[in-house]
């Protein structure tokens, strides 16, 4: 591990001297590059010098332990000291697990009302806004791409990106099959409903991650229906491009213009494919796909909102929370960490007994 992490301040220390070089300050964009990889190393960096600095001062304590008037409180000083050990090299073992190339990443998520009819539409809706109030409370911004409202609410399918700091390395679990059971709104009796809805997240693909050849693509144009503001229904402005080779149809009817909601549909298409390459790639790995959490398949029940009991269980840990209503508005931190912390134990290989 301390080999691992000379090399990574060895890197940093040697980024930066670069970064300083004229003829790189003459060179925006070999700035912003130099800048970018220094931003990835040096929260390690910033823990391994702490690190280090701990090390020092054990060895300069423990020479104290010997002096008759100090050394008592030297040994104290030395416990606190050892215990700051333990937890750094547990932070630094965290910090060396290869790193998501896509976490840094903003996402679209696409969620659908599935089983469950109206209810299952009102439910996607509450999805939504769940994941609005989140990303509010993180600093990011939410742009919604293309929607279809439910008849009796919510969205029989939204489509919206997310764009701030590391976003698809705390949503990218929420891809799979969202289950809810209450008594619907529409339910007379009282009775207590199962409906799903599901939830498809992502990573934006830029221009380089993915080629698209303009030849392969069928764009219509058709008018836009439903809400989107004074004046959408009164022009052929939405867009639908399918990708012939791969049969894959994105639509985009929210913006007010053609060329915008052609620009927002190749998002989604470029994303759509991004995401297909990526589960044919992690497919041939076998392994990894096995120890991740979740398939990412839309199909895999991951996680149940039981509102009767105010509870929240995601399937794939074992992890409950009993804070459904404050989970439904956004407070879904809890969720999330815990998905973080296992994985990590995973690709640490760390599995609990």
């Amino acid at each position: 591990m301390i080999d691992r992490l000379n090399a990574i301040e060895t890197k940093y220390e040697s980024l930066q001297q670069e970064l300083m070089h004229e003829d790189t300050l003459k060179d925006i964009n070999k700035t912003k590059e130099i800048s970018k990889e220094m931003a990835e190393l040096e929260d390690t960096v910033t823990c391994y010098r702490k690190y280090k600095k701990v090390l020092e001062n054990i060895q300069d304590t423990k020479e104290i332990t010997k002096d008759p008037e100090l050394g008592e409180m030297a040994k104290e000083e030395l416990k606190d000291l050892e215990k700051e050990q333990t937890e750094l090299e547990k932070q630094l073992e965290i910090m060396l697990i290869p790193k998501d190339p896509n976490d840094g990443k903003n996402v679209i998520i696409e969620i659908r009302g599935a089983a469950g009819g109206d209810e299952a539409n009102i439910f996607a809706g509450d999805l939504f806004r769940m994941y609005q109030k989140y990303a509010e409370k993180q600093g990011w911004k939410i742009e919604i791409l293309d929607s279809t409202e439910g008849t009796s609410g919510g969205y029989s399918q939204i489509q919206f990106m997310v764009k701030g700091k590391n976003v698809y390395s705390k949503l990218k679990y929420e891809s799979g099959s969202h289950r809810v059971q209450r008594v619907p709104v529409t339910e007379s009796q009282g009775r207590i409903q199962t409906s799903t809805a599901t939830v498809l997240v992502m990573p934006e693909a830029e221009d380089v991650n993915i080629e698209i050849n303009p030849s392969d693509l069928r764009i219509d144009i058709f008018r836009s229906s439903g809400c989107g503001g004074q004046g959408v229904n009164t022009t052929d402005s939405a867009v639908r491009i399918t990708h012939l080779p791969t049969n894959t149809v994105v639509t985009c009817q929210n913006e007010r213009s053609q060329l915008q909601n052609k620009e927002q549909a190749m998002k989604v298409l470029r994303a759509r494919l991004y995401e297909a390459e990526l589960q044919r790639q992690e497919e041939e790995l076998g392994t990894e796909r096995r120890n991740k959490i979740g398939t990412g398949n839309r199909a895999e029940k991951i996680r149940t909102y039981n509102y009767p009991q105010n509870r929240v269980t995601d399937h794939r840990i074992g992890f409950t929370s009993n804070n459904l209503d404050r989970i439904m508005n956004g407070a879904i931190d809890e969720v999330i960490e815990a998905l973080i912390t296992e994985d990590q134990k995973r690709k640490m290989g760390v599995t609990e007994e």
